[in-house]
C-alpha cells in the first residue's frame, strides 16, 4: 500500500470515528500519523525537483493576492499599481508571479499578482506548490472572489491550510523541551480541554518518548499537531469581492447571505470592481490595517521633519531599536539617545531610550555621537 493509500485510509478512518471524550485519543494518534504520512509525501513529491517562482521581496511590505482564474486579479493589480500584468477573458492568463509596487501613505507595498490557483494546488495541480510557497513568504493574504461565486472562497482557503499557511489565528500556545528520561510530562492550564493522555499519544506518535510539555489556552488536536510539526505559517487575510457593479440592489441580499454561510462578516469584506476601479481607497485602507503598518516622520538635522518619505515600521517591530536598524549605517552604534513627539510621547520632545515603542506619525529625532 502506497502512502496516497494510507493517506486516504486515515482520513476515512477519521471521519467515520464520532469524535467524543472517549475517542479523543484515538483520534489524535490518527491525526498525528495522518501528519507525519502527508508531510513524508510531500517530501517524495519533492524530492525529484521543480521550479519555484523566485520574487525578491522589496518595500515595507509584501500582499499576496490569491484567487481563482480569470477572478479579475490582473485588472486590481494593475490598477493599483505599477506593474503590467497580462490580463484577457481566458483561464490562466497569469503566468508568472507578477509583482507590482503600490505606494500608499508614504510606503511601499508590494503586491504579488500569483498565477490563479485550481483545487488541488497544495497537491501541486498547475503547479500550485510553487505558486503556495510565494503566498507563505507574504505578510498578508488578500482573497479575491467573484460576486457570483462567493463559495470558491472556501476551496482558496482550504488550499492554503493544505500548505500549512494559517489564516487569521495566532501560533498555539505549546511550548515542548525534550529531555533525556522521564517520559512525557504534560501540564495544562485550566481552560485546556484535551485531555493530558492525549496529548502524550500525539507526541509519542511523532516520535517523542521523553518530554515536558505546557499546553495553554484551548487547544485543538490539529493546533496541537500545528505546534509539534512547527512548520506552519500565520498570516492575516482579508477577502475582497470584485464585480460589485454588475449586481442589482436586490441581490444584495444574496451576496451578503453567501458571505455568512462561509464565515465571512459582510461588514469586513471589500466589495470593488476592479474593472471600474470602484472600491480600491477602501481595499487599500484595510489592507494598510491589516499588515499594521507605522510611519515615523524623521527629524533631520538642519533640514526639519521630512512628511514626504516616513520611515514604515511594523506593529510588533516598532521599537527606536527597531528604526535605527532599518535607518542602517552607523546610527546604532552612535546612538545616544531619541527625542519623540507624537502619540507615544508623554510631551513633545520626549527624551527616550532603544526600547520606546513608536506610534503611527510620531515624530522622530535620533541624537547620535559624532
Amino acid at each position: 500500500m502506497g502512502l496516497e493509500d494510507e493517506i486516504e485510509d486515515l482520513r476515512e478512518e477519521i471521519a467515520n470515528t464520532p469524535y467524543n471524550k472517549s475517542t479523543e485519543e484515538h483520534i489524535g494518534r490518527l491525526k498525528a500519523k495522518l501528519a507525519e504520512k502527508k508531510e513524508k509525501l510531500e517530501q517524495q513529491s519533492s524530492s525529484g525537483g521543480g521550479y519555484g517562482y523566485a520574487v525578491e521581496k522589496t518595500g515595507d511590505a509584501t500582499v499576496a493576492l490569491v484567487g481563482f482564474p480569470s477572478v479579475g486579479k490582473s485588472t486590481l493589480i494593475n490598477s493599483m499599481t505599477n506593474a503590467d500584468s497580462e490580463v484577457g477573458a481566458y483561464e490562466f492568463t497569469t503566468l508568472d508571479v507578477n509583482p507590482g509596487m503600490l505606494q500608499y501613505n508614504g510606503a511601499n507595498i508590494q503586491i504579488l499578482d500569483v498565477p490563479g490557483l485550481i483545487e488541488g494546488a497544495a497537491g501541486g495541480r498547475g503547479g500550485g506548490k510553487e505558486v503556495l510557497s510565494v503566498v507563505r513568504t507574504a505578510d498578508l493574504v488578500v482573497f479575491m472572489v467573484s460576486v457570483f461565486e462567493i463559495e470558491r472562497y472556501e476551496r482558496l482557503s482550504e488550499e492554503l491550510y493544505n500548505n500549512k499557511i494559517r489564516l487569521d489565528t495566532t501560533p498555539p500556545n505549546v511550548s515542548i523541551g525534550r529531555r533525556g528520561k522521564g517520559g512525557i510530562q504534560v501540564t495544562s492550564a485550566d481552560d485546556v480541554s484535551l485531555d493530558e493522555d492525549t496529548v502524550a499519544s500525539v507526541l509519542r506518535e511523532h516520535g517523542y518518548t521523553n518530554a515536558t510539555v505546557t499546553v495553554r489556552g484551548n487547544v485543538s488536536i490539529d493546533q496541537l499537531i500545528d505546534a509539534i510539526m512547527d512548520n506552519r505559517v500565520y498570516l492575516p487575510s482579508i477577502v475582497t469581492v470584485n464585480k460589485a457593479d454588475l449586481i442589482d440592489r436586490e441581490y444584495l441580499p444574496t451576496v451578503k447571505s453567501d458571505l455568512r454561510d462561509i464565515g465571512v462578516d459582510p461588514e469586513e469584506a471589500i466589495f470593488i470592481s476592479a474593472e471600474a476601479e470602484k472600491g480600491l481607497d477602501a481595499l487599500k485602507s484595510r489592507m494598510w490595517d491589516a499588515l499594521g503598518l507605522i510611519r515615523v516622520y524623521m527629524d533631520k538635522p538642519g533640514r526639519g521633519v521630512d512628511y514626504e518619505e516616513p520611515l514604515v515600521l511594523r506593529e510588533g517591530e516598532n521599537a527606536v531599536e527597531d528604526a535605527l536598524t532599518k535607518l542602517g549605517g552607523t546610527l546604532d552604534k552612535r546612538f545616544r539617545f531619541a527625542r519623540v513627539t507624537g502619540a507615544s510621547a508623554q510631551h513633545d520632545e520626549q527624551q527616550v531610550g532603544r526600547d520606546h515603542e513608536l506610534a503611527d506619525e510620531d515624530i522622530l529625532r535620533v541624537v547620535a555621537r559624532k
